[in-house]
């Protein structure tokens, strides 16, 4: 074979495999559901000098919503029932946020809990990213968004499926976070 049919045989090869890996890392870079609102939130909390926020969750009354804030690093956030949430209302009214974060994650009713770990502040992404990889729990089911979906026992569809609802319960839980912050803003 000729240098020059090598080389076009290779160059041929070589922008094929472009094309697929393009379309492979536009999916892979396709932002979530969670990295606007995370983005929102951050803002929020970065204005009104915040390292925690807590929020009543309008969908249910016994149901809040808490985060913890290491600008441009990390968000922990947790939604859960809890059983006096009386007790976390006048929490609330005093901007204890921090207390209600620590009472939701530790005394939280069970089977109703929510838990993310956000590295980097940044949303939910289905792979690591320079920050890490962002963990999920619920319920006393744990997923590590590490991209290995076989170590998870699941099919790509399926961890995929799960990265989906995750993403897009992450987001309403961080409006809910943002959209309360905005509200109580100038009183806090």
């Amino acid at each position: 074979m000729s240098p020059f049919r090598r080389f076009a045989g290779r160059t041929a090869a070589f922008a094929l495999l472009l094309v697929f890996g393009a379309g492979t890392s536009l999916a892979v870079a396709q932002e979530s559901k969670s990295a606007a609102a995370a983005r929102r939130l951050a803002g929020v909390l970065d204005k009104l000098k915040l390292d925690s926020i807590a929020a009543p969750d309008p969908s249910d009354a016994e149901t809040f919503v808490a985060a913890l804030y290491f600008s441009g690093a990390q968000l922990l956030v947790v939604s859960a029932k809890y059983s006096a949430p009386t007790l976390l209302t006048a929490r609330l009214a005093n901007r204890e946020y921090r207390e209600i974060y620590i009472d939701l994650n530790s005394a939280s009713v069970a089977g109703s809990k929510v838990f993310v770990m956000d590295a980097g502040a940044d949303g939910l992404a289905p792979q690591p990213t320079d920050s890490g990889a962002d963990t999920w729990e619920k319920a006393n089911t744990t997923l590590s968004f590490d991209g290995d979906w076989r170590a998870a026992k699941l099919s790509e569809q399926e961890y995929m499926s799960r990265f989906r609802a995750a993403d897009e319960q992450y987001a309403r839980l961080l409006t809910v976070l943002a959209d309360y912050a905005e509200r109580s803003g100038g009183s806090l």
